[in-house]
């Protein structure tokens, strides 16, 4: 399981990677790992703004359908509309190829986890 240790991570097994005042936000290797085969995706529109802990999607894959969480409160700025086409891009890259969306941040950062932290919750 790939926990990258220069980003954030949330309960609920999202990722996050800050840049300033934007986050990138996707589910992480473990996520990937526990849901199979990603066959599909529903992503917001930009513009949406998202509350922290809010539902902001859904991931379908061969096993299951589960909700995806907004990690903090913010507007959505951009959306991988790859992932529509290609939602496979969660299983192969979850870190790279198959964020979903960028926020920009209005709070919730201080609740993240760290790498350790996300580590302890996984294991």
């Amino acid at each position: 399981m790939d926990i990258r240790d220069d980003y954030r991570y949330t309960k609920d097994h999202e990722w996050v990677s800050l840049d300033n005042e934007v986050a990138c936000v996707g589910i992480t290797d473990y996520a990937q790992e526990q849901l199979g085969e990603v066959v599909y995706v529903e992503l917001p529109t930009v513009g949406t703004s998202l509350s922290e802990g809010e539902s902001f999607g859904v991931v379908e894959s061969t096993k299951s359908v589960s909700d995806l969480y907004a990690p903090m409160a913010g507007e959505v700025v951009e959306v991988n509309s790859l992932l529509i086409d290609a939602p496979e891009n969660i299983n192969t890259d979850p870190y790279g190829n198959g964020w979903m969306i960028k926020i920009r941040v209005q709070s919730g950062v201080d609740d993240l986890l760290s790498p350790p932290d996300y580590a302890a919750l996984t294991t």
